[in-house]
């Protein structure tokens, strides 16, 4: 992955009351992580993730190698609800290289006689709550270790819009359902059934989308039904819009973990 610069951790005191960009009256762009050891974290780096899905493959071997001799970041998937669907699974820093390299690869054979399916095309960015205890890991690391983990082969991508009654609840409301949303999925986490992946979206989707959601896991069968678990929650039975379409897959490829990212 591409590495940015302009990256600042260790900030003391750069609570809302005391930023300094806050008090200035300027948009305050970073991400913020939860303080360590009484200093903040922050941070202009975070990730981009963005699937391109494509029918009339009949053959993966070469779009595998296509991939990987891009040298980009990425993983490969048999789309489970088309026989000759796959999807590719691109991640970077830097938003350029899917208009360059990204688009380069993606223009050159095999792609050039596959179909897009521009109907399954997402893409987000990795962002904070403010409440991360390693806010490096979660925006850079987390999401690529989870993606590529030869462990969870099985995925469902999908994104999501909110309706814009939620945006304008107390903050400690939204806090409140959010949280019982969470905890949902950190309990399938710590057993073993998924990973989550959750980007933000707003103004990047064609189909003004808020969120891009990715579960990850060993089986298909557990991410399905957390996906039918969380419609019981109020965050989606009340204050999600729209969900889907979703994309499942199963890895064919995945870039090696590298020692940065395994940290």
């Amino acid at each position: 992955m591409t590495k940015q610069e302009n990256t600042a951790t260790g900030s003391p005191g750069a609570m809302d009351g005391e930023n300094p960009l806050a008090q200035s009256g300027q948009p305050d762009l970073r991400e913020h992580g939860a303080p360590v050891r009484g200093q903040s974290q922050t941070s202009d780096r975070r990730l981009f993730v963005q699937l391109h899905v494509f029918t009339d493959c009949m053959a993966s071997g070469v779009v595998i190698d296509a991939v990987q001799r891009s040298g980009l970041t990425a993983a490969v998937y048999a789309d489970l609800n088309d026989p000759r669907g796959v999807g590719v699974l691109l991640m970077d820093e830097n938003p350029l290289v899917f208009t360059e390299v990204g688009r380069a690869l993606l223009a050159s054979d095999p792609f050039m006689a596959l179909t897009p399916c521009p109907d399954f095309t997402m893409i987000g960015r990795t962002y904070s709550s403010g409440r991360e205890p390693d806010l490096m890991d979660f925006l850079l690391y987390k999401v690529p270790r989870n993606v590529l983990s030869p462990d969870y082969p099985w995925a469902i991508w999908y994104p999501l819009r909110r309706v814009g009654a939620f945006n304008r609840l107390p903050r400690a409301e939204q806090g409140k359902i959010l949280m019982e949303h969470g905890m949902l999925g950190r309990r399938y986490g710590e057993a073993g059934y998924a990973a989550d992946v959750r980007l933000e979206c707003h103004g990047l989707d064609r189909n003004d989308n808020d969120f891009v959601i990715g579960l990850i896991g060993p089986e298909l069968f557990p991410l399905s039904r957390l996906v039918k678990d969380m419609r019981s929650t109020r965050q989606t039975g009340e204050f999600i819009q729209a969900m889907g379409p979703f994309f499942v897959g199963k890895t064919l490829f995945q870039s090696p973990i590298t020692d940065t990212v395994n940290r």
